[in-house]
């Protein structure tokens, strides 16, 4: 019975990260984006570097001064009765050891009515996982170049199976003020499951992100473009719109090529009036847009985009996008500059 509860809800939590290279390892939530600004800019942008807090939970080198004293909250509506958030909160102990970041990143996945292998009702159970991470960067002595490192804890509760684990997020980020260009890089996820859910232990979802952004001298205007899932060149899936007719019954299975495949790793984005009290963002995420488009039919697969407003010492962000064939997410954020 055990396995049965465990494998129903493994399938159905699957089904919804759908849109995440996911289905292949533990703890898939590490990698979904919680941040409006990110996922209004296509998602898992490791570029920026200036106070917003919550950057540091997928770039740790992005830690600086001008976090400090900040509280970030976000909270996602995702799917169903499944949300998703993160807290972020840095705080600067003094000029010579500077910044620390601390994070939280959970998701819940709602109530679940149970069933015993002949189908009769047993009980209703929920499903929820968190990760509670600890990060520090530094400068490179008379470089301009940024590293740092996020250490997490992570525990996940499925039913009445619970898994414990760690993993550390690698982060570097060269900053050039003079050309306004950011390069980063990020390794993340690297880690093990301290204890497993039943008789197996399961991989991490080890993620490589690249990421280069510019400020436009002249124009209130910055563009991102990230490389995703570096670490993995095939990210296809199999799309029963795209396959062809064959001979007879037949189907043909609809090729992906060679250059498809390389365009889902990009992301691309653009923030208008970074640096103001309102800002404008926009991305398209080419991985999300294949896998959830429907052959001739329009659709916004693959396209975020959501806004900023700065009053005061608080700081709201609102992002729409789809991840799902079946609904639209709603990324909410507020920054408590106190």
């Amino acid at each position: 019975m055990r396995k049965f509860y465990f494998a129903s809800l493994s399938l159905l939590l699957a089904q919804m990260l759908f849109a995440q290279v996911g289905g292949r390892s533990t703890y898939e939530f590490l990698n979904l984006i919680s941040s409006p600004r990110q996922a209004a800019l296509g998602g898992k942008v490791i570029t920026n570097y200036d106070d917003d807090v919550n950057q540091p939970l997928f770039n740790p080198a992005s830690i600086n001064v001008e976090m400090g004293s900040q509280i970030g909250l976000n909270i996602v509506n995702y799917i169903g009765d499944v949300t998703y958030g993160s807290a972020s909160y840095a705080f600067t102990y003094d000029r010579h050891v500077e910044t620390f970041h601390a994070g939280v990143t959970y998701i819940n996945y709602g109530t679940f009515e149970g069933r015993d292998i002949n189908g009769e009702f047993t009980n209703d159970f929920k499903g929820n996982e968190v990760a509670f991470s600890m990060g520090y960067a530094r400068n490179i002595p008379w470089t301009d170049f940024y590293v740092g490192a996020n250490v997490k804890l992570i525990s996940s509760k499925l039913e009445e199976f619970t898994s414990f684990g760690g993993a550390v997020d690698l982060g570097l980020i060269y900053v050039n003020e003079r050309w306004g260009v950011n390069m980063a890089m990020t390794v993340r996820n690297l880690g093990v499951q301290f204890t497993k859910f039943d008789d197996r232990r399961e991989d991490l979802p080890l993620e490589v992100i690249f990421g280069i952004s510019q400020k436009l001298y002249s124009l209130p205007f910055r563009w991102h473009l990230t490389l995703e899932n570096l670490q993995q060149w095939d990210l296809t899936f199999e799309n029963p719109e795209r396959n062809n007719q064959g001979v007879g019954d037949n189907v043909v299975d609809g090729d992906v090529s060679f250059v498809n495949n390389a365009f889902r790793h990009l992301v691309l984005g653009a923030e208008f009036f970074p640096e103001s009290a309102i800002n404008l963002r926009v991305g398209y995420n080419f991985r999300r847009g294949e896998e959830l488009r429907f052959v001739e039919s329009r659709s916004f697969a693959g396209v975020s985009a959501g806004f900023g407003l700065k009053i005061n010492n608080l700081k709201f962000s609102y992002t729409f996008a789809k991840y799902t064939t079946a609904v639209n997410s709603s990324f909410f954020g507020l920054n408590i500059y106190l």
